[in-house]
């Protein structure tokens, strides 16, 4: 209770501390998702005009494409079909006009940059202003609370375990986060019986509210609970999914082992969290329409099912870099319920199991630890033998080559081939290229 009383005082009091204005904005969300549906997509609208408005004066890129387009922003105030007036915005346009896409009048101090995924092609930087990154900090507290949990509530968050020890500094931010928002990290690396039953342990140990995590990491621990008898019922009351699709198979083990309620959401480097489930509708993702103005593109593939879309969204709270009819290369099915938006049967990435001398690792651990050698833009794998693997790395221009193999090597020794290929040179799958991690797919359900 102590633990509990201290976060929620002591977060407003960072919040002051760091110049950050996040609880006004999470009031600001919750008050304009209590508006009837007419009534958001009326004040949606007007965002969009501002949006576009804003960005046709003082983002270099949208300022040649309005004068070339001879595009009216006015006009969407009345009709915002005239968006599609608009081309696409892709991740290609965004790594080659770079600055081009930022404002000129917006503070850029301080400056946050967030890395796409490269599932459909090397990675694009997206910045934030402050305020923007408020507004995402603030939008991923409103879905928290459609989980029911409340700010004094605990949760425990699935972490990587990183095999070098991070600097004191990030420890201590880390922990001052962890405290302000009565969170647990648990790290996680290793999926043995072993290992997964300390994980159990220590989850049983902080008795919490909610879990968030890969759903590939609960429905390790539900396989588990389920064949070692292990009594897992209401260890926690909800469980929030990111990081990866949730299908069906997990989500009824999930379900059935823990006895929890589960949730949803999706999300990405370019916008933050931009829907998530409740408990009214479980298996259909609500947008959060204050963040951003959503599309389906049509999709005309055989990899995909003739009725499928691409999620396309215009952000309209990152006033830095405003995307506009961003495609996201997501693919999934809009729909509209009692006059709110929904997005449901979203297809994205799905990781795997891979063996590493003895031990077995989800994908999603291998894509933590690359990530946080800095300078890798996407990997993929191959299982050689049952306890060697091919490693193919695609690098950033001006990658410390030396350095990342030495602690590849520190880590994995002989058991990881190291290959340095060009994005082409990965075994691209489905629509877009997206793809698995793992290339000879076993996936996690069989562990």
């Amino acid at each position: 209770m102590l633990k509990a009383l201290i976060s929620y005082f002591l977060y407003p009091v960072l919040e002051r501390q760091q110049k950050r204005q996040i609880l006004p904005k999470l009031s600001a969300l919750k008050t304009f998702a209590q508006r009837s549906p007419v009534e958001r997509r009326r004040m949606s609208q007007q965002r969009l005009y501002e949006t576009v408005a804003i960005a046709g004066r003082d983002v270099p890129y949208y300022r040649d494409v309005f004068q070339q387009r001879q595009f009216d922003p006015e006009k969407l105030k009345t009709d915002p079909q005239y968006l599609t007036d608009l081309p696409y915005l892709t991740k290609d346009i965004l790594r080659e006009q770079g600055e081009r896409l930022l404002s000129e009048t917006v503070d850029r101090s301080p400056l946050h940059v967030r890395k796409t995924g490269g599932s459909t092609g090397p990675s694009a930087l997206i910045y934030y202003d402050q305020t923007a990154l408020d507004w995402t900090a603030a939008a991923n507290l409103q879905v928290l609370e459609w989980t029911g949990k409340k700010r004094y509530m605990k949760e425990v968050h699935f972490s990587s375990y990183f095999p070098a020890k991070p600097p004191l500094r990030d420890r201590l931010k880390e922990s001052i986060k962890c405290i302000s928002l009565n969170r647990v990290n648990i790290t996680t690396d290793v999926f043995d019986p072993v290992s997964l039953g300390k994980i159990l342990d220590a989850i049983k140990a902080e008795r919490p509210y909610g879990v968030q995590g890969h759903p590939s990491t609960l429905y390790g621990l539900a396989l588990y609970a389920h064949q070692e008898n292990y009594p897992a019922k209401k260890l926690f009351t909800a469980f929030e999914s990111t990081g990866e699709v949730l299908d069906d198979k997990k989500w009824q083990l999930i379900q059935t082992v823990f006895d929890c309620q589960i949730y949803n959401r999706y999300g990405n480097a370019e916008f933050g969290v931009v829907a998530h489930t409740t408990d009214d509708s479980p298996k259909h993702l609500r947008i959060l329409d204050y963040m951003v103005w959503p599309e389906g593109r049509s999709v005309a593939s055989a990899d995909v099912q003739s009725d499928t879309q691409e999620l396309v969204f215009t952000g309209l709270a990152n006033a830095m870099m405003p995307l506009i009819r961003y495609c996201t290369g997501d693919l999934g099915d809009l729909v509209e319920l009692d006059g709110d938006l929904y997005v449901t049967n979203i297809v994205g990435r799905v990781h795997d199991m891979v063996t590493i001398g003895e031990r077995r690792y989800p994908t999603h651990y291998l894509q933590d630890v690359l990530d946080r050698l800095g300078s890798i833009d996407e990997f993929q794998v191959e299982q050689i033998t049952p306890e060697t693997l091919s490693l193919k790395l695609v690098l950033d221009d001006g990658a410390n080559i030396d350095h990342i193999q030495t602690q590849i090597a520190n880590w994995w020794g002989d058991s990881v081939a190291v290959d340095f290929v060009s994005f082409d040179s990965l075994s691209r799958q489905g629509w877009r290229s997206k793809f698995r991690h793992l290339v000879n797919q076993r996936s996690v359900s069989d562990a």
